[in-house]
């Protein structure tokens, strides 16, 4: 029996599951940072590491109910109509729930005994316990003459527009980042494999940062309805 502490706790824009992208670095504009746990977090146990562009993660999925792994499951990509093994996929549903990112580490913070990592193309959730870093290594990691099996390629991009009132909301940001972001999510269609094909326009609800973004399908066009936020603008 093997027991594993985690070496830190990621803090990502992602503040629920729904709209997380489904591969890493898909949204570039997601962002975390990764604070080391003692007595993990000191700077010579990242000597270095900032000479590398980007970082393979090892984390726990801890938003997925314990002993809940599946043999088969229905990839997203397949439309939900089709079972595949779950080694044959990166579904949550596993017998370790352990997943594995790649992401682009964009500066390591030292100050005293607190050491953080800046992330951006992040598919993580808030709060996910970290396991491991390891560097990812261009020569080693990257495989042109690899296959794909059933997901060759990228998913195709869905159109994405904003109401006056949602462009408004953006504009008041310090930077194009929130508005980025909502477009690197909504493109790559996060709504669940299973859902209705009706006329009538189909709601949905993302929570971004401290944002509820409301979106909804119009005629093949994620349409970005009104955002809301407690907080001011940053």
């Amino acid at each position: 029996m093997f027991q594993f502490t985690p070496i830190g706790v990621i803090r990502s824009c992602f503040r629920e599951k729904f709209g997380i992208p489904r591969q890493p670095g898909l949204a570039p504009a997601a962002r975390a940072t990764l604070e080391l746990s003692p007595p993990y977090g000191q700077a010579a146990a990242v000597r270095g590491l900032e000479a590398f562009s980007h970082l393979w993660l090892v984390f726990v999925f801890h938003g997925t109910p314990p002993g809940r792994w599946q043999s088969t499951v229905r990839p997203p990509r397949l439309g939900g109509n089709r079972r595949l093994g779950v080694f044959a996929t990166r579904s949550t549903f596993r017998p370790n729930p352990i997943g594995l990112s790649a992401v682009r580490l964009e500066r390591v913070a030292i100050a005293g005994q607190r050491v953080v990592l800046h992330l951006s193309g992040v598919d993580l959730l808030d709060g996910t316990p970290v396991l491991d870093i390891k560097p990812y290594l261009p020569y080693a990691d990257c495989l042109p003459e690899a296959t794909g099996g059933f997901a060759t390629e990228a998913p195709p991009h869905l159109p994405v527009e904003f109401s006056p009132a949602a462009a408004a909301f953006c504009a008041t940001w310090p930077t194009d980042e929130l508005r980025g972001l909502i477009v690197q999510i909504l493109r790559q269609d996060p709504r669940p494999a299973y859902r209705g094909t009706g006329t009538a326009p189909q709601r949905y609800g993302v929570r971004l940062y401290d944002c509820d973004v409301h979106w909804e399908m119009r005629d093949g066009v994620a349409y970005v309805t009104e955002i809301q936020s407690d907080l001011e603008p940053r």
